[in-house]
């Protein structure tokens, strides 16, 4: 009885690895699938400078893939800051606490070169030269590297203090894009629930202005995403997940922007 027991034991077990090994094969390839069918179909038409960005992209949702929902997102939030830089515009950025923290961390991804090395053009490198010298010249090239244009606005430390003793501080935001606002620049708020003021004031500003704008937040959206042009729900409802999710795709994003920009 023992023996027989032990058999049926071991063929249950069998089975059982057999069995998972077909569904993780299942999921992996209904995966490859769907990833596929996204990617071809934004593959049609593109240049190279977008391929170059889509395949930041695919890498994302292969290290994350609870990131894959949030694929058509996370590509129109590209093309915003895409065409924003494009036409002469810049991000600016709003947020508290560790969400302000990023927004500082996005603007040193943006300013000079975040994995490619950005180097100034030939145009101003020859004109350094002829004011300077080909020595000065040198230095410059050397060292500067190409930026996109990116602000945030919890950085301005005595702005936000002298108009904080002055008005209301939820307006801090919106005060920091009525001066540095133009049309062809995006918003990028940064709240984990949704529901910051000073982040939806700033939005509620932006459209009134018709700034673009976007939401990176958690949770359900909160009432941001009623405001914004676009909205980017990292799927949690904690905190500190919410932010360790909010890396990786802002991270992408500035990966994507960068391989459009400098190859």
């Amino acid at each position: 009885m023992g023996i027989l027991l032990q058999i049926f034991l071991h063929l249950v077990e069998s089975m059982l690895y057999l069995f998972v090994d077909k569904m993780s094969g299942w999921i992996e390839s209904h995966f490859q699938r769907v990833k596929n069918r996204m990617f071809k179909k934004e593959g049609d038409g593109m240049t190279i400078q977008e391929e170059k960005a889509y395949q930041e992209l695919q890498i994302l949702e292969e290290r994350y893939p609870v990131l894959v929902p949030l694929h058509k997102e996370i590509a129109e939030a590209f093309s915003m800051m895409r065409d924003s830089f494009e036409r002469g515009g810049k991000l600016l950025l709003c947020g508290n606490g560790g969400s302000s923290a990023d927004s500082d961390h996005i603007v040193g991804e943006l300013m000079k070169g975040f994995c490619k090395k950005r180097r100034i053009s030939e145009e101003l490198s020859s004109e350094l030269k002829t004011l300077y010298g080909e020595a000065e010249a040198e230095y410059f090239t050397k060292h500067l590297e190409q930026g996109l244009p990116a602000i945030a606005f919890s950085a301005q430390t005595a702005l936000h203090t002298a108009y904080s003793n002055d008005q209301d501080e939820a307006l801090f935001y919106a005060q920091c894009l009525l001066g540095y606002g133009k049309k062809e620049d995006v918003l990028f708020g940064i709240s984990t629930s949704g529901n910051a003021k000073n982040v939806g004031y700033a939005l509620k500003l932006a459209k009134a202005m018709g700034i673009k704008s976007i939401l990176l937040t958690g949770k359900d959206g909160g009432t941001g995403k009623e405001l914004a042009d676009l909205s980017i729900i990292a799927p949690s409802k904690e905190t500190y997940q919410i932010q360790e999710l909010h890396l990786p795709i802002y991270h992408c994003l500035c990966l994507m922007i960068e391989a459009y920009f400098f190859g």
